[in-house]
């Protein structure tokens, strides 16, 4: 059933350049390659498609590359997404000296290139609230890397510690923070929740689809989404939430949801993104 329904929800968002997701990642590819300049060379390696990461690090043995920065283009820490790219790449048998950047939840690179991408999509927009989706995980997963402390409070991921450092609900109420302390939000004015969530299992809450319509019979009315999980527009941003919760939200009494887009190839998220590279290849 679930590719069926996938197949419908592409059809809403396919552009004529093709998937949004595989369209913006080769923009920012381009755009990284223009301003890290020939000493450097940038490609994609998609974990389950095309191009593939084997043909990245083909090329990389071709050209003779002498070290590899993995960048897997999840910003939080998660086992199922970052781990099993970098695993990837060492099984597939890199032979160059190979770096890894884990996380940049909390990179300036990151929150100030979001910030400012939020606040250039809200100019003269009034919002009520900001709601913070992430896309979700099962609680196992997070369970199991954190036997011992995850789930134990409700206030275990208010703060990142050595306990949680790994913690992907933790990283994600930490981007949370600090972009809502670039924007100057109040506590009261944001909110943050998990999306996608699959099966019968539980996954980490509080979830988006429940958030987003309880929001506005709660009063909110004109409702802002950002999707820090993500940095390039998918079909968990633009469908998902452009599309099914933003007919949700109208539906039980909101005027207005406005979806905040991705970093993308925007060019503050460009520059930084490169001073961040050219900072962990010369370290």
């Amino acid at each position: 059933k679930r590719k069926f329904a996938s197949s419908e929800a592409y059809k809403k968002i396919w552009t004529k350049e093709g998937s949004p997701l595989l369209v913006f990642s080769k923009r920012l590819c381009d755009r990284l390659s223009e301003n890290l300049g020939s000493e450097f060379s940038v490609k994609i390696g998609m974990r389950y498609s095309q191009p593939s990461i084997q043909s990245a690090l083909d090329f990389f043995k071709g050209e003779q590359i002498s070290k590899i920065l993995v960048l897997p283009m999840y910003p939080q820490f998660a086992d199922s997404s970052s781990t099993t790219c970098i695993e990837l790449v060492k099984t597939l048998g890199a032979t160059s000296e190979v770096e890894n950047i884990k996380a940049f939840y909390r990179e300036r690179a990151f929150i100030s290139s979001y910030a400012k991408v939020i606040t250039e999509n809200l100019l003269e927009k009034k919002v009520d609230h900001y709601l913070f989706s992430y896309h979700g995980l099962p609680e196992r997963q997070i369970q199991r890397l954190h036997p011992k402390h995850c789930f134990q409070s409700k206030n275990c991921c208010d703060q990142i510690s050595a306990a949680n450092e790994n913690c992907y609900r933790a990283q994600c109420v930490e981007t949370t923070r600090l972009l809502a302390q670039s924007l100057g939000l109040k506590n009261g004015q944001f909110s943050f929740s998990f999306q996608s969530r699959l099966g019968r299992t539980k996954w980490i809450e509080p979830y988006t689809d429940i958030v987003i319509p309880n929001l506005a019979k709660a009063g909110i009315k004109k409702l802002a989404v950002i999707c820090p999980s993500f940095v390039s527009d998918c079909l968990e941003t633009l469908e998902e939430i452009g599309i099914r919760a933003k007919d949700d939200f109208e539906n039980a009494g909101g005027a207005e949801l406005y979806l905040i887009p991705c970093l993308n190839d925007h060019p503050e998220w460009v520059k930084s993104l490169a001073e961040l590279i050219r900072a962990k290849m010369i370290n």
